[in-house]
């Protein structure tokens, strides 16, 4: 990594009013590093790129490059990877630079953070400095695991991560850093997340004197209002205990996963039971929330959120911000004035099952190529628009006869390539059309809980079967089956029938992924964790209207061409030639 890009960095950083050089600064312009630490707002700063530099977002990109949607922006980046243009050079999922910029900032202030006075008063001076250090300890792991996450491979013949950093880098660093083995990466991951733990408070809020830490009583807290400044609710929206539980469930997950499960040593009990950890909290399947599956257009919840505050749903998200109409002007059809981008494809629209539980491949699901919308699974008409969808009070028609915007490729970069529109992440009741335009609040979900629900589910059924549940109070199929009456399949026949089935059981696990969190930038990243197929070829739904009846072609959209060794993602190639202790990942140049 090269010192200019860091020292460029950090000119542009909004955080900070000053700091031209992160090791040796120009105090000709600006206040010099020992001055900024003095000034606890700008101290901070170091920290907080560690959140700015997050890569959650409301927007679906790495669905672009699997079989469950497309862009109707030939242009898009993530489109392109899948049609062989991914190269080393050229990778939109890399994070060489970032991370370690990142990581760069996070360990100064680790370094740092005592150095700096944060209160007069000497026990809220510690509070606040163990509350910051927990933080950043959660924020190096979480920016190492999508680190790893990014660039983790073969190479030499065994699974490499990433270069481990644990100290802030200086000019006179050695900037030559080996990989280190998937595993020794896993296991400062973890390291990592259990030392925020115990820094860290399980919630964000204000208590009462009664409810004050013992540790803190020992400093002399006795007024709860001093405890409440440094953890109380005004943190709301910041690293907890019961995030980082969350957080280390993600990284058993995917440790636990084929693609990685021989080059560590984390089993799927172990991810079974660290799930379980941020479930038990919330009582279990009982805590499941009941609208979590539209938690994006939950109008009045969303709408009445005080400051920070969590849905049912939410584990973890973003700030709702102003009211806008930025999601609906890039996803409504343009017969609402929208530019239709993510068209969903017809491989997801058949991973949707009927009303009954079974699979649309079933004999036993009633399900008629000829009229393939009618008694669904319900979740279909909340997350996808398809041809006579009622939205927003009009039918939409997407039939290849029709000439408006709407219909099947009549117009580029805005009808739909698929038959398809997305009705997932958008607001219905927000307008984008421009003489009756309603914006809405929207924020972005980190963390939903069903995601957690799932990752138990996925790593109970590995571990103990469908039905066992380890040491917890539920199964796979108790999770399963409550996420499904949730979605509207409230006599599941086919989950009846393959409950005590191991196989047949990970299928559907995986499916209910792939619904419930379609368009949330996570299907991309479970196709090469379970080293499936990355090639299916994606599909779209030729309607013709023949005035009054209509005929169902099935056609090709597009082709992927992803080469085998792309189960893995690259070493930035620059980084290679610029580093001779760097090695390539198989088949990458």
């Amino acid at each position: 990594m090269k010192l200019n890009s860091i020292v460029k960095l950090m000119a542009l950083a909004p955080i900070f009013v000053a700091c031209d050089d992160m090791f040796e600064p120009n105090i000709e312009n600006n206040r010099d590093f020992q001055t900024m630490l003095s000034e606890p707002t700008n101290a901070q700063g170091l920290m907080m790129v560690g959140y700015n530099r997050l890569p959650y977002t409301s927007w679906c990109n790495e669905d672009y490059a699997t079989a469950d949607a497309v862009s109707n922006n030939n242009d898009n980046g993530y489109q392109q990877m899948a049609r062989g243009k991914w190269t080393s050079s050229s990778n939109p999922i890399d994070r060489w630079t970032t991370s370690r910029e990142t990581i760069q900032y996070l360990n100064l202030f680790l370094e740092n953070v005592e150095s700096v006075s944060w209160a007069k008063d000497k026990a809220v001076n510690q509070m606040f400095i163990d509350h910051l250090v927990g933080e950043t300890y959660a924020l190096r792991a979480l920016h190492n695991f999508y680190f790893l996450r990014a660039h983790a491979g073969v190479a030499d013949g065994q699974m490499l991560g990433v270069p481990i950093l644990t100290e802030s880098e200086s000019v006179t660093s050695d900037f030559n850093v080996s990989r280190e083995t998937f595993q020794r990466c896993i296991e400062q991951i973890m390291a990592d997340f259990d030392k925020s733990m115990e820094y860290l408070a399980i919630d964000n809020e204000n208590i009462s004197n009664s409810e004050i830490p013992e540790k803190y009583k020992a400093l002399g807290v006795t007024n709860a209002s001093s405890y409440n400044r440094v953890f109380g609710e005004n943190f709301r929206g910041r690293l907890t205990i019961r995030i980082v539980e969350a957080l280390k469930a993600q990284v058993a997950l995917f440790a636990a996963s084929p693609a990685f499960a021989d080059a560590n040593d984390i089993t799927w009990a172990q991810a079974a039971d660290y799930a379980a950890a941020v479930l038990d909290r919330i009582g279990g399947v009982s805590g499941m929330a009941s609208n979590g599956n539209t938690w994006y257009n939950n109008h009045e919840e969303i709408d009445n959120l005080a400051s920070g505050e969590l849905p049912k749903e939410i584990l973890w998200r973003s700030d709702r911000g102003d009211k806008g109409t930025s999601l609906e002007e890039n996803y409504f059809p343009p017969s609402l004035e929208g530019t239709g981008t993510l068209n969903p494809s017809q491989n997801l629209v058949d991973a949707f099952p009927m009303k009954n539980g079974y699979p649309i491949s079933n004999a036993s699901s009633g399900y008629k190529a000829n009229d393939p919308y009618t008694n669904r699974d319900p979740r279909l008409d909340l997350y996808v628009i398809y041809n006579g969808a009622d939205f927003k009070g009009a039918a939409i028609n997407t039939t290849a006869n029709n000439t408006k915007n709407d219909g099947l490729n009549v117009e580029a970069n805005k009808s739909t390539k698929t038959g398809y529109y997305c009705r997932k992440m958008v607001r219905d009741d927000a307008s984008c059309v421009s003489s009756s335009k309603n914006p809405q609040f929207h924020y972005t979900s980190r963390i939903r809980y069903t995601e957690i629900f799932l990752a138990y589910a996925e790593s109970a059924n590995e571990a103990w079967g469908p039905q066992g549940k380890g040491s917890h109070g539920y199964s796979a199929y108790d999770v399963i089956k409550a996420i499904r009456n949730r979605g509207g399949i409230t006599n599941d026949s086919y989950l009846e029938e393959i409950k005590a089935d191991k196989d047949k059981m990970r299928e559907l696990i995986r499916n209910e992924r792939r619904i419930e969190l379609c368009f949330e930038n996570t299907r991309f990243w479970d196709l090469r964790r379970w080293k499936a197929d990355l090639n299916e070829v994606v599909k779209g739904m030729k309607i013709t209207d023949n005035g009054g009846s209509y005929t169902y072609e099935v056609f090709d959209v597009e082709t992927p061409s992803y080469e085998s060794y792309m189960n893995f993602g690259p070493i930035p190639q620059s980084e290679i030639l610029k580093w001779s202790n760097l090695v390539q990942n198989e088949g990458w140049k």
